[in-house]
């Protein structure tokens, strides 16, 4: 019996080195990459026609994403977080919302610094949470992914103090029971990643559904979240995060489309450059500023292998 465990312990202690040089190979080899990539100095925003659609390497190493990258004053990096925010934005230029006078509203907002760039471009942000009561009691204020006051999001390096003061609000909200009081008010509404945090992938479905009531005619919500894409029934569900299939998206967007919503084109595809086969394993550290995960487009949650997916939906007019 001791033979037994000892021999088991070695061969756990030989799959974590294993483990360790995929990663480190896998990390430098997109550190080479970053340190090729050309990044014009005259770069301005441009439409490319976005799609709701699976995090690239592609993605990363486009005009587009580099611009965000500047505006939001970030290195570029090939994690999916990063991407998750461009996306948003790149969205939110494509249907003319980075204008002044429009009303977005934020959920799942955490400390990501969008409603500060949104601030500066004159643009009113209800940025929102959950309560911190019941963040705490989940870890969200433990791991620093909760906005417990407004000044946690004010990026001082992306607006002035001003322009922040006068057009970021905050409001508690659970995403599972979006008050009335904020229907039909804003020209667009984003949550970066908090959905598949619902409880089930039912409930981030209704979610979904629900942010439409938020905005007024023809407004637009822009959702990023998990994608297992390597599976096409099995995943997980009813857990504290959850893996969306692509059948669920689908699911989702057929729904809106009879209700009369418009649903950018769903693009599956993943990629097919050498950072898009790369599946990134625990343990991760997800500091933006500071990222040592040099290859985070693609992970390991459990034992799926999963991305970033973002959605488009233009409400009814």
């Amino acid at each position: 019996m001791v033979k037994a465990i000892l021999n088991l312990l070695r061969l756990l202690k030989k799959t974590d080195a294993i483990s360790l040089n995929i990663k480190t190979f896998g990390y430098e080899y997109a550190r080479n990459l970053r340190e090729q990539l050309t990044i014009p100095s005259n770069l301005s925003p441009q439409k490319i026609n976005l799609q709701s659609k699976a995090c690239q390497q592609n993605d990363i190493e486009s005009n587009w994403f580099f611009y965000w990258c500047q505006e939001m004053k970030m290195p570029v990096a090939y994690h999916r977080k990063l991407w998750e925010f461009c996306y948003i934005l790149q969205a939110l230029y494509e249907y003319d919302l980075l204008t002044p006078g429009r009303k977005g509203l934020g959920f799942g907002c955490g400390q990501e610094p969008l409603p500060s760039i949104l601030a500066a471009y004159d643009v009113a942000i209800t940025a929102t949470d959950l309560d911190p009561t019941a963040s705490a009691a989940q870890g969200w204020i433990e791991t620093k992914q909760n906005m417990s006051y407004l000044e946690k999001i004010f990026r001082p390096e992306l607006c002035t103090k001003e322009l922040f003061t006068k057009n970021v609000s905050l409001k508690y909200v659970d995403m599972n029971a979006i008050p009335a009081y904020l229907e039909g008010k804003y020209d667009f509404c984003w949550s970066a990643c908090a959905l598949e945090h619902l409880g089930s992938i039912k409930n981030g479905l209704l979610f979904i559904e629900n942010s439409l009531k938020t905005l007024v005619p023809g407004g637009i919500s822009i959702q990023t979240t998990e994608f297992n894409y390597l599976e096409e029934e099995e995943t997980i569900d009813n857990r504290g995060t959850v893996l969306f299939r692509k059948k669920d998206f689908e699911q989702i967007a057929k729904k809106l489309t009879a209700a009369g919503h418009q649903v950018a084109p769903l693009d599956f595809n993943i990629g097919s450059c050498v950072l898009d086969k790369f599946i990134d394993i625990p343990p991760y550290y997800s500091k933006i500023h500071d990222i040592p995960q040099e290859a985070h487009l693609k992970l390991l949650v459990d034992r799926f292998a999963s991305t970033s997916f973002g959605m488009i939906i233009r409400k009814a007019v």
